[in-house]
């Protein structure tokens, strides 16, 4: 017997899967980028739990590599994986123009969807912001996310206009970051956008009420310690769903909340567990020694609880 729950979750839709990963990007020591360690990362948390990848996002450090890095970085990843993990592409910018060229280079190297963040710096108005993303569904045949999180852009997309933008085809999915619980219901409740939470944690929160998922970066070091929450809920065991992200919590504010950027963090601790990642570019530096330390601690304490 099918019960409501089961009901409930299988009637969500997921575009690109259910326990996604904010993927870094690897370089080498020189700073080059590195598409070897990069289909290894990939391999690793395809096998550990992810069923799907966003490469070229705020974590793949997308202000810093080249579209042709970013082109290659996709083609090395699906090579890696095959057809085991969907490929979500970063092509957002503050120019429709140069986002739309990323989003067609995205689809010839094997993307499966696009996520196209806010255009950042300028602060267009809503009625720009809608434009901008119907002109970048319109020119590519890949499925596009919305990418939320005013924080970092300064301009948030508004939850009526998000309802507007759902009638589009092309738009099929949201990551949200933008901390605002409330907006992100209404959105769930008036339209069949497939959400993603981007904050590790609201996993299980925002599971809860309808999300598809999460895209996640403290997956790139606990990719099947976070699919275990949404595992536990599914199967009923909503207890054991809520102490599993509890005792997430502490790595998972030392990774986002400690004054460092994600990509930092988990780079340090990739490094520090001799997985692929590397250097971070400029202007971001390296994490310290002590943050290590306290990373290291964290991710330990979690592994063997």
């Amino acid at each position: 017997m099918t019960t409501t729950r089961e009901s409930s979750q299988h009637a969500v839709a997921r575009p690109f899967g259910r326990t996604l990963c904010a993927m870094i990007t690897p370089f080498t020591r020189a700073g080059t980028l590195d598409l070897d360690g990069a289909g290894r990362l990939a391999e690793r948390l395809v096998s550990e739990g992810c069923d799907g990848l966003v490469l070229n996002g705020t974590s793949g450090e997308s202000p810093t590599t080249t579209d042709a890095e970013k082109a290659a970085l996709v083609t090395a990843v699906r090579e890696a994986v095959g057809d085991r993990a969907s490929i979500v592409a970063g092509v957002g910018t503050s120019d429709t123009l140069h986002t739309v060229e990323l989003a067609l280079a995205a689809e010839k190297a094997g993307a499966d969807g696009v996520l196209v963040v806010t255009p950042y710096y300028s602060r267009p108005p809503q009625d720009a912001l809608e434009a901008h993303f119907r002109q970048v569904a319109d020119a590519s045949g890949l499925p596009v996310m919305l990418y939320d999180i005013p924080g970092r852009t300064g301009t948030r997309i508004e939850p009526e206009t998000m309802i507007r933008l759902a009638d589009h085809p092309g738009i099929v999915a949201v990551k949200d970051c933008s901390y605002d619980f409330l907006g992100t219901q209404k959105v769930l409740a008036r339209t069949d956008l497939a959400y993603y939470t981007g904050c590790d944690e609201h996993i299980l929160a925002l599971y809860a009420v309808g999300a598809a998922g999460y895209i996640s970066t403290v997956a790139n070091v606990v990719p099947a310690g976070l699919r275990a929450v949404l595992d536990a809920f599914e199967a009923g065991d909503t207890p054991v769903s809520a102490r599993l992200q509890q005792r997430a919590t502490p790595l998972i504010e030392l990774m986002m909340a400690a004054g460092l950027p994600g990509t930092v963090t988990a780079k340090a601790l990739l490094n520090a567990l001799g997985l692929p990642a590397g250097p971070v570019r400029a202007p971001l530096l390296p994490a310290g020694r002590e943050t290590v330390d306290r990373l290291l601690a964290a991710y330990e304490e979690l592994m063997t609880a």
